[in-house]
């Protein structure tokens, strides 16, 4: 297939295009900007090793358009969105909705003037009315707010359209090349030799190698084209408690990195979010010859060398 992937700078994003790219498929991978340094500039490296980058092309922008309507396209995988400070109370949910729709039914009717073209929709778990858990499954945050709303009107355009779509809804991945979040704060405190805090232990949520998710990923966008209307996948691994998965990620990382790695679970003070969050569809590695003892080793090594 010949696949428009947006998003492909972000962690999640440059291990898709890489599956996709792995299984014989043709990735276009426009990016919002041209300079990118640091971690981020890291991946837009990688992802030039398996896909055509296109800078400066945001979504729904006039280049956009002249990139949807060149030559024919199977598959529209929207993967960006508007993030921003995703935590902040203050987010803007409509500005970001109207950013992640900008022009699309633009976009759409230029490329499927040149022949049917599914959609995937990335959505995540932390949106209103997804995954399982606490009821009502209410949305995070405003950006989950947001998230939720923009597959609103992806359905409602698969609905009026007629094309097929399929939402791909992503819980916590893990692995090389993730944002500096919670395992970050956990390897940078062992490579200092202190014992980290985990604040909220008692969250169950569901956390997922970044490499297997990609495989179900790709696997998933073969399949969307192939089936009519709407279609949904929510990828799910390491259902725990925060603090038990610390404690798993450590039992990982302790013979891997040669270092100790202590960690405290600390007495929850803090319940502002829903106890349980989870991905439903659990998924099964041996279905794509994936193996957990390298995805840690991959971890391990991404983090040791970005330590030296």
């Amino acid at each position: 297939m010949r696949i428009l992937l947006t998003g492909g700078s972000s962690f999640t994003g440059l291990w898709f295009a890489r599956s996709l790219a792995a299984k014989g498929h043709a990735v276009v991978a426009p990016l919002r900007g041209s300079d990118y340094s640091g971690l981020r500039g890291s991946r837009v490296a990688e992802l030039r090793r398996v896909a055509e980058v296109i800078e400066d092309c945001p979504f729904g922008s006039d280049r956009f358009l002249d990139l949807a309507g060149t030559g024919s396209w199977d598959l529209l995988c929207q993967h960006a969105a508007q993030t921003g400070d995703y935590r902040n109370r203050d987010f803007d949910v409509i500005g970001a909705v109207t950013d992640n729709t900008k022009n699309l039914v633009a976009v759409l009717k230029k490329m499927m003037d040149r022949g049917p073209v599914a959609v995937v929709l990335t959505g995540s778990v932390f949106e209103q009315d997804e995954g399982a858990g606490d009821t009502p499954l209410r949305a995070f945050s405003p950006y989950g707010l947001s998230k939720g709303l923009t597959w609103q009107h992806y359905r409602f355009l698969s609905e009026t359209l007629h094309f097929n779509l399929g939402k791909f809804v992503i819980a916590n991945p893990i692995g090389p090349f993730e944002e500096p979040r919670f395992c970050n704060y956990l390897i940078r405190s062992w490579f200092k030799g202190e014992v980290p805090a985990v604040r909220t232990p008692l969250y169950v949520r569901d956390n997922i190698h970044v490499d297997l998710l990609a495989q179900a990923y790709a696997d998933f966008a073969e399949r969307v084209p192939l089936r009519q209307g709407i279609t949904k996948l929510n990828p799910s691994f390491y259902v725990e408690s925060q603090g038990a998965f610390a404690q798993r990620f450590a039992a990982e990382m302790s013979s891997r990195l040669g270092v100790p790695c202590p960690v405290t679970l600390l007495q929850q003070q803090e319940f502002t979010e829903p106890m349980v969050r989870i991905n439903t569809d659990r998924t099964d590695g041996a279905e794509f010859g994936w193996s957990e003892a390298s995805a840690w080793d991959a971890e391990a090594e991404f983090y040791k060398q970005a330590a030296r």
